[in-house]
């Protein structure tokens, strides 16, 4: 047959190729162009909306706002949505950029977006049912992750969504091309790298690769071994399957398939990956939430804190990644963690072997009595566990009792470590009840900057700041604002008066004003304003209030920085009106800084993002008292250190006579009347620092007063917390001497004040006025 033949007979098969080929022509010059094209203008709104230009150049991602101390420590992990941490290129390092390239796209430098050999090998799998692999290149997966491409919302859905799962398939990965060729163009391959690693999910509550380093390894990214970087890449794959913590051996496989492709791609040598494929993965997991690491206390007040003023930012703190500069020292922060654990440990031994040897209830009145049916009515019908039941059953419902009552495994505190115990929530409450518990704060008294703040005993187990939420009654600590009203008055240090019974008409009140010493009696002795003020001596300081008045002193705590409401009471000289820590840190603060008062802080400025200051506010302060009258506060608070009750910073923890340098410490000590409440307050010119001590219900104290005193609940942890301050030389803090006013117009030295007068035979000059003492 002759080849014109031949062409004739098969005419109408080549016609139908040559149909073919233009139909393929036609779909793959024109029809695929005009379909992506309209895939990416959203065509009569048939395939939904992409992100716009301004949202690929500024993805939205939920970022980790992070805490930094002020010598330049992360603290914890932050406030977050998603526990992310965004990092650079450069903070990546070559383990986890080779890993990577190697796992997912090792043509990654190589396309733009696309990987059309990967392409072809997928679809030809798909064609001949032997699929190998994904085509999806990191550009691609990036995409995916920071536009949720596959996630249909009904605001953003197209008309052609949702119908048919394959033709959704061919849109969603269609968008992540289009994304992926526009990521390309817009960033470089490092910048997509970076993002990619910055995006991804690791499980644990890990958003990110520093989250995942930090989780995991406890390092860096850039500190990641070439093993520990291919077992985090490989959970790309699948996080939870490949979870080295919850499936070591497929994590181990999984790692060693990323290595042996970095051998194949030339990242990693045989020898090399012959060694390193042996060993098990060595975690150091370190979860990333709020209950462990430094200043957790001091985390949650400030997170609080935080997100009101975030909001009238106009930021998000659990989105915005805002990095949050803190005045919070770490090594001082540590200090004040260590000291505080150390002093009541051995506090609570000493609280349980006395209500062991008393064989006593846990919940007594001021004369020792116990409370009758306080557990039940006070303690047990505020639980949150007697609420639910109550709300379950009904208040009446034997269910309650039952269930409160009925044993369950529990795991609770102890100074000795967690334990593993069985206890009916009953048990359970009056066993964490009897916990005493802290409060510590330290600032800088010339910049209101705090330095260490402590809000209790375990903030795993007991949430309640006692810092600065509430307040508890200060006693004694109250005294040294009754005597700055009488120093601003005129009145000297050295000024002498008597302890002797005390009995003040009170107008509107039918019974006079006498109040006890807390030994429960008058000593007769005659004393200076400094020795009754440095040994707490209520006689001598009921008689300064009623010469100075309780207004006077009122207006005195004011200006001195304290909030809660004092009334103008006689007896609040005794210290029986509420006021926190954090006031009275800030009240002290002001002796020490010749007389202004500087609201304490711990915010020193807010970066967003990108590193643009967004707050930056100076602490507020204002004139409170002369720096006269401030200086001799100073020197009446001294005399505690030296003959009163605060003398265990010297004897016991030698802060005042060093071996080679002295140092000046004013001190003040508090205890309430039935010992429930137990203060120590220490200022020197760097630093003012104080302990609250006491139990969660006031009912709950030691027997005896002489135990519960602030001089032996709380001094120790101030104590140790100064020795390891001035004992580290890193931190600046040295032995030091407070500034004198070169004209102090009064003599505070008491042995050289000449005309000493007595209230038993003087008259004194107030406010223009003679008062006549009683």
């Amino acid at each position: 047959m002759s080849l014109k033949s031949k062409i004739t007979q098969n005419r109408p098969l080549l016609k139908k190729l040559t149909i073919v080929a233009w139909v393929f022509f036609i779909l793959g010059v024109i029809g695929l162009p005009t379909y992506i094209w309209a895939v990416s203008s959203n065509m009569n709104n048939w395939f939904g909306e992409l992100p716009s230009y301004s949202q690929l150049e500024n993805p939205d991602l939920n970022l980790t706002s992070t805490l930094y101390t002020s010598d330049g420590l992360q603290l914890g992990s932050g406030y977050f949505r998603d526990n992310r941490n965004p990092v650079t290129y450069d903070q990546l390092g070559d383990n986890l950029v080779n890993a990577l390239t190697a796992a997912e796209d090792f043509r990654f430098e190589r396309h733009s977006g696309i990987d059309l050999p990967s392409m072809f090998r997928v679809a030809f799998g798909v064609l001949t049912f032997n699929r190998k692999g994904g085509g999806s290149t990191i550009s691609q997966q990036l995409a995916k992750q920071l536009f949720s491409t596959r996630v249909i919302t009904e605001d953003k859905k197209g008309k052609l969504e949702g119908r048919n799962k394959y033709l959704d398939e061919l849109i969603y990965k269609t968008k992540e091309w289009v994304l992926s060729v526009r990521l390309e163009r817009s960033y470089t391959k490092q910048e997509i790298m970076a993002m990619y690693y910055n995006t991804v999910e690791f499980g644990n509550n890990a958003f990110g690769i520093k989250s995942a380093a930090k989780t995991y390894f406890n390092k860096l990214p850039s500190a990641l071994t070439v093993s520990e970087a291919a077992v985090l890449a490989g959970m790309q794959k699948g996080v939870t399957t490949y979870r080295p913590d919850i499936n070591p051996n497929a994590s181990k496989r999984r790692r060693n398939v990323v290595m042996n492709q970095m051998v194949k791609y030339d990242f990693l040598s045989q020898e090399a990956y012959d060694t390193l494929k042996v060993p098990d993965i060595e975690l150091s997991l370190k979860q990333q939430d709020q209950n462990t690491g430094l200043a957790q206390y001091f985390r949650e007040v400030a997170r609080v804190d935080l997100r009101e003023l975030c909001k009238e930012l106009g930021y998000d703190l659990y989105a915005d990644g805002l990095k949050i500069f803190t005045t919070i020292d770490s090594r001082m922060q540590t200090y004040a963690e260590q000291a505080t654990d150390s002093a009541m440990s051995k506090l609570q031994a000493l609280f349980d072997k006395k209500l062991t040897e008393e064989d006593r209830s846990l919940w007594i009145d001021s004369k020792g009595r116990p409370i009758r049916d306080f557990l039940e009515d006070k303690v047990l019908s505020k639980s949150s566990a007697y609420r639910n039941l109550v709300k379950q059953y009904g208040e009446d419902s034997d269910s309650v009792d039952y269930y409160m009552n009925k044993p369950k495994n529990l795991t609770v505190f102890s100074w000795q470590g967690e334990i593993d115990t069985v206890m009916s929530t009953v048990d359970s409450v009056k066993y964490y009840k009897q916990f005493l518990q802290s409060g510590f704060l330290a600032s800088d008294p010339k910049t209101g900057a705090i330095k260490a703040w402590v809000g209790g005993i375990n903030f795993n187990y007991f949430k309640y700041d006692h810092v600065r939420s509430g307040g508890r009654q200060p006693g004694s600590l109250f005294k040294p604002f009754v005597y700055a009203t009488a120093v601003e008055q005129g009145y000297s240090p050295c000024y002498v008066f008597k302890d002797e019974a005390v009995s003040i008409d009170i107008p509107d009140q039918d019974e006079p004003w006498s109040p006890q010493n807390a030994e429960g009696r008058f000593s007769g002795k005659e004393m200076t304003l400094k020795q009754a003020m440095a040994n707490s001596v209520n006689s001598i300081t009921a008689r300064v209030m009623d010469i100075v008045k309780p207004e006077k002193v009122v207006d005195m705590t004011k200006r001195l920085g304290i909030k809660s409401r004092i009334p103008p009471y006689y007896s609040i000289a005794l210290g029986t009106e509420n006021a926190t820590l954090h006031e009275l840190i800030g009240a002290y603060g002001a002796f020490a800084n010749k007389g202004v008062h500087i609201e304490p802080y711990y915010v020193s400025r807010i970066e967003d993002r990108f590193g643009n200051v967004i707050y930056n506010e100076p602490p507020r302060k204002s004139r409170a008292i002369s720096e006269d009258v401030a200086y001799v506060m100073l020197n009446m608070l001294q005399e505690t250190v030296k003959s009163g009750s605060g003398r265990g910073l010297n004897y016991t923890y030698q802060l005042v006579d060093g071996k080679q340098e002295k140092n000046e410490i004013g001190a003040k000590t508090g205890t309430t009347q039935n010992a429930s409440d137990g203060w120590f307050m220490a200022v020197t010119k760097d630093l003012v620092a104080g302990a609250w001590v006491g139990g969660d219900d006031r009912a709950i104290h030691f027997s005896s007063w002489i135990d519960g005193q602030g001089a032996r609940t709380a001094m120790p942890i101030v104590g140790l917390f100064m020795q390891k301050v001035y004992a580290d030389s890193t931190i600046g803090i040295e032995r030091s001497f407070f500034d004198r006013p070169a004209d102090l117009n009064r003599e505070i030295d008491c042995q050289k004040f000449a005309d000493i007068v007595s209230p038993s035979d003087s008259t004194i000059i107030y406010d223009d006025e003679i008062y006549q003492p009683k």
